[in-house]
């Protein structure tokens, strides 16, 4: 997985414990601080979480990189903020 700039903090945004559509709401504000390309990866346990946040980038333009499984329950998200640049 890559960021923008690979000096760039990687946030971690914690979702666990919430449920549809507010781990996406959640994230969408969080976007709004970070620069482009910039990285988040999301903590959640919402089934439907993984979905969402899939649908979320691809309407936003954002990328999905990647997800993995989290000890004791839930997923890790990691997800790149658009560049800004439009996208054909």
């Amino acid at each position: 997985m890559t960021a923008g700039t690979p000096d760039a903090p990687v946030q971690v945004l914690d979702a666990r414990g919430l449920y549809c559509p507010v781990p996406v709401l959640r994230t969408r504000d969080r976007f709004k601080t970070l620069p482009p390309s910039g990285r988040l990866d999301v903590l959640a346990d919402d089934p439907l979480a993984r979905l969402d946040m899939r649908a979320f980038c691809a309407r936003e333009g954002h990328v999905y990189l990647e997800e993995r499984e989290e000890p004791g329950g839930g997923w890790r998200m990691a997800l790149q903020k658009s560049d800004g640049a439009p996208r054909p």
